[in-house]
């Protein structure tokens, strides 16, 4: 069945998105519009091609929450478990101060209350969570956190096994750290009463695959056609972790027509075929906005046909010649 469409998928803002198929269609969440007394729109499809907004998902911390840790909410992933639904994200103050959050509803598509708890008190910054539910029942929280040591300081990624759907179990492992020049968001920038020259890893999303695990993140400076969607593998969520390096991003910018493509996740396609959903800026720069393409799975890994900004069909076959180069 052909199925054609032409990214963007929606017109809207909708950075960081993240969708679930559910029984016959899709429910999507986003960083972007606040609508009403509600954080994080909501997009239902039947088939990733047609979108519309279905109203905010989660709501707002108290006031005097607020003012104390930030009014700037990022990246919302939602789980299934124990017959409720789990929305992890994080709440902060721009680029300085986020902490990762839980929230529960009865249904898939809110409203989400926030359960007053501190994911990560430890950390001085942690963005991005990504809930991963093992074959054998075992769950996990990736997400990014800023790391001042090694070789490239920066925002890196880390895991800690979910006791609980409400607490982790505070052994946080490293995932992965900056191994590329591409993954820089800002020479000489100032970060707690220092200098760096500031690496960037954040938006990871982990699938199982040919009896491997796979972790997507996102590299460099969101606001830059430096921005790019990478992996690495693993046969377990507690690594170790390898990426190949000088490997180029799996998706990155086509100069004239995609900037900065990035925070990706992975959902099966309404035929079965796994579909890449991620965000990018438009030419002009204008908004980052929903984008999809298919993604196979050559003997070295994922290949992603894409980003695309002209008219074509989901169906289509993906192999590494026909990936954007």
């Amino acid at each position: 069945m052909s199925r054609r469409y032409r990214n963007p998928v929606h017109p809207g803002y909708f950075a960081d998105p993240f969708v679930l198929k559910i029984g016959n269609g899709y429910l999507g969440w986003g960083t972007g519009r606040m609508l009403g007394n509600l954080v994080f729109e909501t997009l239902g499809s039947p088939d990733l091609v047609r979108w519309e907004s279905l109203g905010g998902a989660l709501e707002r911390l108290p006031p005097e929450v607020e003012a104390e840790l930030g009014t700037d909410y990022w990246a919302p992933e939602v789980v299934a478990a124990d017959g409720r639904w789990w929305m992890y994200y994080s709440v902060g103050r721009g680029d300085v101060g986020h902490s990762l959050r839980v929230a529960v509803a009865d249904e898939p598509a809110g409203p989400y209350r926030d359960l007053g708890v501190d994911l990560t008190p430890d950390e001085r910054f942690a963005i991005d969570p990504h809930p991963f539910v093992d074959a054998d029942g075992t769950r996990y929280l990736f997400y990014a956190r800023d790391v001042l040591e090694g070789p490239r300081v920066g925002t890196m990624l880390a895991v800690d096994v979910l006791d609980g759907m409400d607490r982790l179990a505070g052994r946080p492992a490293a995932v992965l750290a900056p191994s590329g020049d591409w993954q820089l968001f800002r020479r000489g920038r100032s970060m707690y009463g220092q200098v760096y020259d500031w690496h960037t890893l954040e938006g990871p999303f982990v699938c199982r695959r040919n009896d491997r695990y796979v972790l997507f993140y996102s590299g460099g400076n969101w606001e830059e056609p430096t921005y790019g969607v990478g992996w690495a593998e693993a046969e377990h969520p507690l690594g170790p972790w390898r990426e190949q390096v000088g490997r180029p991003p799996l998706l990155r910018t086509v100069p004239g027509h995609v900037v900065g493509p990035g925070h990706n996740c992975v959902v099966p396609g309404p035929d079965g075929q796994d579909v890449a959903v991620y965000h990018a800026w438009d030419a002009g720069h204008d908004a980052r906005r929903l984008c999809i393409d298919p993604l196979g799975w050559a003997p070295d890994g994922p290949v992603v046909d894409g980003p695309t900004w002209t008219e074509t069909d989901l169906q289509r076959a993906v192999t590494p010649a026909s990936a954007t180069p």
